[in-house]
């Protein structure tokens, strides 16, 4: 069973023949088409553009993610990792209420700040 239609040989031969002349132009660019590979690129997607008997392009499928290939699964390692229980302390993480922040700020400040207010010189007067 032929992998590609007649379409398809058909467009690939006339993307050649304007390839030769120099009047084969890439899509994008609008840049004049010189290697032989491009030609029957562009013949190829053509023909499949209008619906004839082309594969699919080579590492492309429709609706596919980036980066997910059939497959392509990593091997993990067996090795086993070690977790250390116990002393694993690291500063104080526990969440303090509002009034436990006050309180705080209040007992390590200096005398003339306000939270949430303006400085004040150590009289209290501004």
């Amino acid at each position: 069973m032929p992998r590609y239609g007649k379409k398809a040989g058909e467009k690939v031969e006339e993307a050649m023949r304007e390839r030769k002349r120099g009047t084969l132009k890439s899509g994008r660019s609008g840049k004049k088409v010189t290697s032989k590979k491009q030609a029957i690129a562009i013949g190829l997607a053509e023909a499949r553009r209008e619906g004839g008997k082309v594969p699919a392009k080579k590492g492309s499928k429709k609706g596919s993610k980036k980066g997910s290939k059939k497959g392509s699964t990593k091997k993990r390692s067996t090795k086993k990792r070690s977790t250390k229980k116990g002393s694993t302390k690291k500063g104080s993480t526990k969440k303090r209420s509002s009034k436990e922040v006050t309180q705080t700020a209040l007992t390590n400040s200096s005398p003339g700040f306000i939270p949430g207010g303006r400085r004040t010189n150590a009289n209290g007067v501004n």
